[in-house]
């Protein structure tokens, strides 16, 4: 097996199928219910206007990860991940770090200095992820799993998430 990761690029609102169909498939640890569900996240939406800030990575012609970004126009300075999904053949070989880097980049280029994303208090890979990503937790109002601190009711009662910012751009540490 070669160590080389896919192809990245743009996504494009023809991505929107196969990326659906790799979140009801990649999520194994969840019911396929739970994985229908998790999909309701994407609505086409998010590939047809927030294109230019998503990305897939694309091996012959499959989507095997991604990112679904944006650039908030009521949050000038700041860019926010919404979603992202890397295939459970790739983890572990930087697909992910590949994708957040490259979304950095495009955001300190549109003048960006703050991204947020958010997460289950209940996924701790997804915790872990983000804070080798450099991510600082934001202070919330509750404690969660493993001493996390959470914002209750952060996308409606009883979905509680807990809520990464890092900085970019000027600084010791920080993405230039």
């Amino acid at each position: 097996m070669t160590t080389s990761l896919p192809a990245l690029r743009h996504a494009l609102p023809r991505d929107h199928a196969p990326v659906v169909a790799a979140v009801q498939t990649w999520w194994t640890d969840r019911s396929p219910a739970e994985m229908r569900e998790l999909s309701l996240l994407l609505p086409k939406l998010f590939l047809q206007f927030f294109s230019r800030t998503s990305l897939v990575c694309e091996e012959e012609g499959a989507v095997r990860a991604f990112l679904v970004g944006l650039h908030p126009p009521d949050a000038p300075d700041e860019a926010y991940i919404h979603f992202v999904g890397v295939d459970p053949a790739l983890r572990g070989r930087g697909a992910g770090r590949e994708l957040y880097e490259a979304f950095f980049r495009g955001a300190v280029a549109e003048g960006r200095t703050v991204v947020r994303a958010v997460t289950s208090p209940s996924n701790a890979r997804s915790i872990a992820f983000h804070r080798a990503m450099g991510f600082g937790i934001e202070p919330g109002d509750a404690v969660g799993p493993g001493g996390v601190s959470v914002h209750t009711d952060y996308d409606g009662p009883g979905l509680d998430r807990v809520c990464f910012l890092r900085r970019l751009g000027g600084g010791p540490g920080l993405i230039r």
